[in-house]
């Protein structure tokens, strides 16, 4: 194995930290754009708040959940049947059924 030269190593050490720097200019220039864009909105009266869909966001997140949930689970039962590290398919599993179970009673009493 060839050694490394001192300048080789400052040069790795160097790019995650330039990376999260960029990152973090990029996020923060992002924020106040967005901020500078809702704040001339509302100076124009234009500003509409955006409406969140809760039942429509119960429907995707518990449908990924449960499908994610049983999939790990499945996998955890194959690999080794009984430890806790089943639990990483069953907590997510659980979550999303609880979700389309919300959605479902929901979507019932919101139906004409």
């Amino acid at each position: 194995m060839a050694p490394v030269s001192a300048a080789a190593e400052v040069i790795i050490a160097l790019i995650p930290i330039v990376g999260i720097v960029l990152g973090s200019v990029v996020i923060f220039f992002y924020l106040l754009w967005n901020y500078r864009h809702k704040d001339l909105l509302i100076k124009a009266g234009q500003y509409a708040p955006p409406r969140f869909d809760l039942l429509s966001f119960s429907l995707l997140a518990g449908l990924l959940l449960s499908s994610v949930g049983v999939t790990l689970t499945v996998f955890l039962l194959i690999v080794r049947a009984s430890a806790y590290g089943l639990l990483g398919g069953l907590i997510p599993l659980s979550i999303g059924a609880g979700l389309l179970i919300y959605y479902g009673i929901n979507h019932r009493h919101k139906a004409p």
